[in-house]
C-alpha cells in the first residue's frame, strides 16, 4: 500500500512539473528587454538564491529526520523525551538566517533606491514624454513633444529612455509593461512618473495589474519599441492621416467600455493637466494639486527640447512620485 502511494507521489509530481513547464513562455517577467528589467530580474535572481541557501536544506534535513526516525514496528530505539542543549549548534542554526537577512536587507535596500520609479535613466539620449492616463477600461496615451495621442497603444524608438507621465481618469489602476520594468500605480489628482527603456526592437505586452471593474481584463495595451526612424516616420503619417481628439471625443473616451486602438493627429492644449486636477477645487492648495505635471508649455516646443526641459522641470514633482513603485 505504502509503495502504491509513492508511486502516486511521484506521478503526481512529474505531473506538475509537466504542466508548468508549458507555462514558461508566460513569465516574461524573467525576459527583460530593458535596463530596469534586467535590474529587477536580478534582484528577484539574487533574492530567491538567498532564501533557498535557507529553505532547501531545511526541507531536506525535515524530510531525512521524518524518514529516518519515524515510528517503525518492531523498533528498540529508546524514548527520550527531554531534549538537551547545545550552545553551538544553536549559534550555528540561528546564525545562518541572520547573516542571510542582514545580506538580503543590503541587497534590497541598494536596489530600491537603484529602481527609484522617478530617477533618470542615464543616456546619452534625450528622453521623451509620454503622459499616460487610465481610464474605464482604456489607456489613453498623450505626446506633449509631438502633440498626438492614442488609445492601447504606444511607441518609442529604442535604447531611448521614457518617462511616463501616470495619472488617472477614474479608479485607481497600476501601469505595467513586464520586460521593462516594474509597475506603477496610476492615481486620480496625481501625476507619478516612471522612467523605462527598451534596449531593442519589439512589441510588448502591456497592461493594467489593478482590479478595477468588469472590464479590467481587457484592459491591455501593446508597446512598440523601434527605430528612432520609424518612430519619425510614424509621427509625421500620425499627424497626417488621423483626426484630432476634442475635448467631445474625449468625454466620449471617459464612458466607461472598451476600446480599440485610435489614433490622434493632436489633442486639447493642457488636457492631462485637467485630468489631474480635476478634483482641485479652484483656489486649493492641496497636496495633491502637487503632483500635477505642467503639459501647457511643454506642448509648443521641439521634441528634442522639450524632452530636455521636462526632465529639468519636473525634478520637483519627482521627488514625490516614487513612492508608490512597485
Amino acid at each position: 500500500m505504502r509503495r502504491n502511494y509513492r508511486m502516486l507521489a511521484a506521478g503526481l509530481f512529474l505531473a506538475m512539473v509537466f504542466l508548468l513547464s508549458g507555462c514558461s513562455e508566460q513569465y516574461i517577467v524573467l525576459d527583460p528587454k530593458g535596463p530596469i528589467g534586467q535590474s529587477q530580474k536580478d534582484l528577484i535572481i539574487i533574492s530567491t538564491v538567498l532564501c533557498a541557501v535557507i529553505i532547501v536544506p531545511v526541507l531536506i534535513m525535515t524530510a531525512v529526520i521524518v524518514w529516518r526516525y519515524r515510528d517503525r514496528p518492531g523498533s528498540k530505539a529508546k524514548y527520550k523525551p527531554n531534549w538537551e542543549h547545545n550552545t553551538k549548534l544553536e549559534v550555528t542554526w540561528w546564525s545562518i538566517p541572520i547573516v542571510i537577512i542582514i545580506i538580503l536587507a543590503a541587497v534590497t535596500i541598494n536596489y530600491t533606491y537603484k529602481l527609484e520609479p522617478s530617477r533618470a535613466i542615464e543616456s546619452e539620449k534625450a528622453p521623451i514624454t509620454i503622459q499616460v492616463t487610465s481610464m474605464d477600461w482604456k489607456w489613453l496615451f498623450k505626446y506633449p513633444g509631438e502633440d498626438i495621442a492614442t488609445v492601447n497603444y504606444v511607441k518609442f524608438p529604442e535604447d531611448r529612455p521614457v518617462r511616463f507621465q501616470l495619472t488617472s481618469d477614474t479608479a485607481m489602476n497600476s501601469f505595467w509593461i513586464p520586460q521593462l520594468g516594474g509597475q506603477l500605480y496610476s492615481m486620480s489628482g496625481m501625476a507619478m512618473t516612471l522612467y523605462l527603456q527598451a534596449d531593442e526592437q519589439g512589441s510588448y505586452y502591456g497592461s493594467g495589474a489593478n482590479f478595477n471593474g468588469k472590464d479590467f481584463a481587457q484592459m491591455t495595451f501593446k508597446a512598440d519599441a523601434v527605430s528612432q526612424e520609424e518612430y519619425d516616420a510614424w509621427i509625421q503619417e500620425v499627424k497626417k492621416d488621423a483626426p484630432a481628439l476634442t475635448m467631445d471625443g474625449y468625454k466620449e473616451l471617459q464612458k466607461p467600455g472598451r476600446s480599440d486602438v485610435q489614433l490622434f493627429s493632436s489633442f486639447p492644449e493642457g488636457l492631462f493637466e485637467q485630468i489631474v486636477t480635476q478634483y482641485v477645487e479652484e483656489g486649493s492648495t492641496g497636496a495633491h494639486a502637487h503632483h500635477g505635471a505642467s503639459s501647457d508649455t511643454s506642448k509648443n516646443e521641439g521634441s528634442s527640447k522639450n524632452n530636455d526641459s521636462e526632465t529639468n522641470t519636473a525634478d520637483a514633482s519627482d521627488q514625490h512620485n516614487g513612492h508608490a513603485g512597485h
